[in-house]
């Protein structure tokens, strides 16, 4: 992945993560009516859950948007598109009717107004961009680490931020 499409990729992906954690925090009832709507945790994990999973969208998508700790944010990224597949999924195998809540909102919705195909056809692909990311996390524009040369990387000698195999 060239530094500039890392850079998109890391923008893309921070910034559906800092709308997303962002489009929560107003209406903490809305995230608990969400969260509580997979039927996934015991209910005294439903609230924490619901208050802390905007913070740490909010916290990852920031990383990522600075170009801070990105392979490790990208990784966090990648294991909240894990989680949230996993809902979605199960959600849909076990027939239940809600709106995910990814970006707001959620709860029970009526018979025929899911939208699970294309949740889970774009929390794949934000998975996918995130697993490149942190895989070659070398980009433009970014406060932390040193900028991506324009030269190649020598393979005698790999370094951390190389492509070294």
């Amino acid at each position: 992945m060239g530094p500039w499409l890392a850079t998109a990729a890391r923008l893309l992906l921070g910034g559906v993560l800092v709308v997303a954690g962002a489009l929560k925090i107003p209406d903490p009832a809305a995230a608990e009516r969400a969260v509580r709507a997979y039927q996934l945790l015991p209910e005294g994990l439903v609230g924490p859950v619901a208050f802390g999973l905007p913070v740490l969208e909010i916290a990852v998508g920031l990383a990522l948007f600075a170009g801070v700790f990105v392979r490790t944010a990208a990784l966090g990224a990648a294991a909240l598109m894990v989680v949230f597949l996993v809902g979605v999924v199960s959600a849909w195998a076990r027939g239940l009717q809600i709106d995910c809540g990814c970006f707001g909102g959620g709860g029970e919705v009526a018979p025929g107004e899911t939208a699970y195909p294309g949740e889970v056809v774009r929390d794949t692909a934000l998975l996918l961009v995130a697993l490149a990311l942190a895989r070659r996390p070398r980009s433009r524009l970014a406060l932390g680490g040193p900028p991506a040369a324009d030269v190649p990387p020598d393979p005698a000698h790999p370094t951390e931020l190389t492509d070294a195999r």
